[in-house]
């Protein structure tokens, strides 16, 4: 084979087994520690939502008024 093509399929194993080393570095949060913070996330993304749909509401009724 070519010297530049088993330098980069050289590369590219390089890469991958240390890629494959580090995977197994990574310490995964237990299941229900996301699950909690996945719902502290979705009641707060609400609770914003709300917020900001009742000042449109709120900011529409003083704009109506001056119109």
């Amino acid at each position: 084979m070519d010297p530049k093509i088993d330098a980069i399929v050289n590369s590219i194993q390089t890469y991958f087994r240390g890629v494959r080393t580090e995977w197994g570095k990574i310490n995964w949060p237990e299941k229900r520690q996301v699950i909690t913070e996945t719902v502290f996330v979705v009641v707060i993304v609400f609770v914003f939502t709300l917020a900001v749909y009742l000042m449109d509401i709120i900011f529409k009724g003083i704009l109506g008024l001056i119109k």
